[in-house]
């Protein structure tokens, strides 16, 4: 079996190559909804349904455990994956895993006391950075910045361009005086120079390339029986629901190294191992 990782375009390639150099030798399946890019500006249910599509493609293809890389199926999806989807399903013995709680006990593992978050806009606006902060730590104060325009431009080869926009949507994290700023979306790690560069070196960027992996880890050694279903054989297979040039090009640029786009229909999934 392998360990899937999921993101709504190429943004989770970052984490998926993190988790790559930190286990060389697990057997890894990304799956990256490029035809539905960007979710941020999608409704609630789309969401939904883009990624419990994803879901099923990915445990039909023998996911043991599934990280959901993209923070806005993370807030949008991921606690009904969990308390609704999987206990219907026939994957219940199987685990899916999102990055927002991981990211959250980083902050506060590390003492900050005045966050920033950049995100898409349905992450800021399911408010679940700050439902999840109130359960780990009520006193450290957050300020949430939704920034839609980030996403298209990564992945449409603008960054070029992309400094004046960054500072208007970091402007006001710089006027509240933050102490660090979470990267939350998966694609803003391609961006960390541009957001350091206008924060200050006093202000810590948590990155989630950098946080999940030994969140991962973590997670395997507590849960031995999800471990050792997972193979070690250093297989990595990487399928997308839309192939372009573009996103080839864009998939290398994320990766560090040419990579095979497999295009896949995530919908297409025989339907007695799927539920209704």
């Amino acid at each position: 079996m392998k360990l899937g990782v999921f993101d709504s375009g190429l943004g989770g390639l970052l984490i998926a190559k993190a988790i790559r150099t930190a286990m060389p030798d697990i057997d890894m399946l990304y799956a990256g909804d490029t035809l539905h890019l960007p979710y941020g500006n999608r409704s609630p249910e789309a969401i939904y349904t883009y990624t419990r599509q994803a879901m099923d493609y990915l445990f039909y293809n023998d996911c043991a455990l599934i990280v959901v890389a993209c923070n806005t199926a993370s807030a949008g999806a991921l606690r009904r994956l969990q308390q609704e989807y999987l206990p219907q399903s026939p994957y219940k013995d199987r685990r899916i895993l999102g990055v927002v709680v991981p990211t959250l006990e980083c902050a506060a593992e590390q003492g900050r006391r005045n966050l920033g978050l950049l995100a898409t806009n349905h992450t800021v606006r399911t408010n679940i950075y700050g439902e999840e902060l109130s359960k780990i730590d009520p006193a450290i104060q957050l300020t949430q910045i939704n920034a839609p325009l980030l996403v298209p431009m990564i992945e449409n080869d603008g960054v070029q361009w992309i400094v004046p926009v960054l500072e208007h949507y970091l402007k006001p994290l710089k006027t509240n005086g933050v102490d660090s700023v979470i990267l939350g979306c998966t694609h803003y790690s391609l961006i960390k120079n541009q957001i350091q560069n206008f924060m200050g070196p006093e202000v810590t960027l948590l990155s989630q390339d950098e946080i999940i992996p030994p969140k991962v880890e973590d997670y395997l050694k507590r849960h031995p029986e999800i471990a050792r279903q997972i193979g070690r054989s250093g297989a990595q297979d990487f399928a997308v629901s839309d192939v372009t040039d573009a996103y080839s090009k864009t998939a290398a640029q994320i990766y560090g190294e040419p990579i095979p786009l497999r295009k896949a229909d995530f919908f297409d999934i025989p339907k007695h191992k799927v539920t209704a």
